[in-house]
């Protein structure tokens, strides 16, 4: 049977109180706490049905380490893997920029969680191109995941048009200054002469296995 589906009431009350103050980024909750939490008249209860949530798997505890009482992986609920289909433009120059025509290449379906974002509609990849961008761990071959009509800020990595060619580079903003920089010192910053379009905005990155 279940671990739990054989959690009492109250051992069930217990572990919930943990996943909560767990998830608000606060340490497990002592036995006296816990005692004190559920007006036990001693230490001696909130011990017990400690014991009982170990021996059930509910908890676990590195021992001889303090306060390190924790949810144990299997008890929380498992989330089944949500994917997404992110249409890919091409590639995009981390590198000099280039004059390019993007046309969807391909669909990537990517899972949600190992990404952490959530697309959107406006959610768009690219395949990196040259090595302008290793200073934000960004290689050749690598997908970045972008969004469109998204405000930058200073210091996001950006897919920008200059002067008419694409590139991929981080914006920097100083006063009334706006330009691009490359992430590696063999490139010089590029300064707009006429115009600067923001095409999408960096969120996230996937790294495929090379054959």
């Amino acid at each position: 049977m279940d671990s739990m589906a054989q959690l009492t009431k109250t051992q069930e009350s217990i572990r919930a109180f943990i996943g909560k103050e767990m998830a608000a980024g606060r340490l497990c909750p002592s036995r006296r706490e816990i005692a004190e939490h559920f007006n036990f008249k001693s230490h001696n209860a909130a011990n017990s049905h400690i014991e009982a949530l170990l021996r059930k798997g509910v908890l676990v505890v590195d021992a001889g380490k303090a306060r390190s009482l924790r949810l144990a992986e299997d008890a929380r609920p498992i989330q089944p893997p949500t994917f997404v289909d992110i249409p890919l433009f091409g590639s995009i120059p981390a590198g000099f920029a280039e004059e390019r025509e993007q046309a969807v290449d391909e669909w990537i379906r990517v899972d949600v969680a190992t990404i952490n974002y959530r697309p959107t509609p406006k959610t768009f990849a690219l395949q990196a191109a040259g090595d302008s961008m290793i200073g934000r761990h960004i290689c050749s071959g690598d997908v970045v995941i972008c969004e469109r009509d998204r405000e930058p800020r200073n210091n996001d990595i950006v897919v920008a048009m200059i002067d008419g060619k694409t590139t991929l580079k981080t914006f920097i903003q100083k006063g009334r200054k706006t330009y691009l920089k490359a992430e590696n010192p063999k490139y010089p910053d590029m300064i707009p002469s006429e115009e600067l379009v923001i095409q999408g905005v960096y969120c996230a990155l996937i790294r495929r296995a090379k054959a």
